[in-house]
């Protein structure tokens, strides 16, 4: 980790990583308590699945047609929040199965990701990338974007602070003191799609899920009020990501990986201690 920490001075790249982990975990604490809250994780886990179709049109217009300034970043936006506008709707809406609509949109946004992928220039790399992820390769343009959608998700977080904790605790109580539970509700899926775009930058498709739900379940096992479980979400999420990359730095792991694997040992340690030492504590 001492030879992560020297470098880190002198390459920017990895400065550039550890800045994405830090706006990306910010975003990470706050939305992740609310789908952990929400239990939501299952319309998250599709959102996720769903970019790999953004990307993979993204690439392909990019390096087949020309658009040069169409990047995956913008085709993970553009799908992460189509997909989750299907969702909310049909959850709100439609007589149609929910699980059958999520399956939908996972499967359906993995295979249009596969296809495009496929008929794109160095396919192989780009598909390991944005399945598994790697935050050592954001560019200095896609991390202004980063910046500006984690600007997005905390403002529109704190503005509606206390509409969307009531939607995420008593849905029909909200709506009997007429509080517009659709808009709120598609307004949260919103800010899931946009936080699981700045994650898939992080740790990939494939393992976007856990970083959202796993230091928010930790946190809330260590407090009690919505507002502590965001603040130590984020530190969780800082502490993982930034140790996940100096653990991996040395022996060349997956950065990605390795963060997952260090949320779940720290999850694990937190559960598996009795709840009244944590109370203790």
């Amino acid at each position: 980790m001492h030879e992560f920490f020297i470098a880190v001075l002198n390459h920017p790249f990895l400065q550039a990583a550890l800045l994405t982990g830090l706006l990306a975990s910010v975003a990470c604490g706050i939305v992740g308590t609310y789908v952990t809250v929400r239990r939501i994780s299952y319309i998250a886990g599709a959102i996720s699945h769903s970019t790999l179709g953004g990307m993979g049109v993204a690439r392909y217009l990019e390096r087949v047609v020309g658009i040069t300034w169409i990047t995956p970043l913008y085709g993970a936006i553009a799908a992460a929040l189509l997909a989750a506008l299907i969702i909310g709707l049909v959850s709100l809406y439609a007589k149609e199965r929910e699980d059958s609509v999520l399956s939908m949109v996972w499967s359906l946004g993995m295979a249009i990701g596969i296809l495009f992928i496929a008929k794109t220039p160095g396919n192989s790399e780009d598909l390991m990338s944005y399945l598994f992820g790697n935050i050592l390769l954001v560019s200095p343009d896609d991390l202004w974007l980063i910046a500006g959608l984690d600007a997005v998700v905390v403002g529109c977080s704190v503005l509606c602070y206390n509409q969307l904790l009531a939607i995420s605790f008593d849905e029909e109580y909200a709506r009997l003191r007429g509080l517009r539970v659709a808009v709120y509700y598609l307004l949260l899926l919103g800010l899931t799609a946009l936080t699981i775009v700045l994650l898939v930058q992080v740790v990939g498709v494939v393992l976007v899920i856990a970083l959202l739900t796993l230091p928010a379940a930790t946190a809330a096992a260590l407090t009690k009020r919505l507002w502590q479980t965001m603040l130590v979400a984020t530190l969780l999420t800082l502490a993982c990501t930034t140790g996940g990359l100096a653990l991996s730095y040395g022996p060349d792991l997956p950065a990605g990986a390795t963060i997952i694997v260090l949320a779940g040992i720290v999850y694990l340690l937190v559960v598996l201690v009795p709840r009244r030492w944590r109370r203790r504590a």
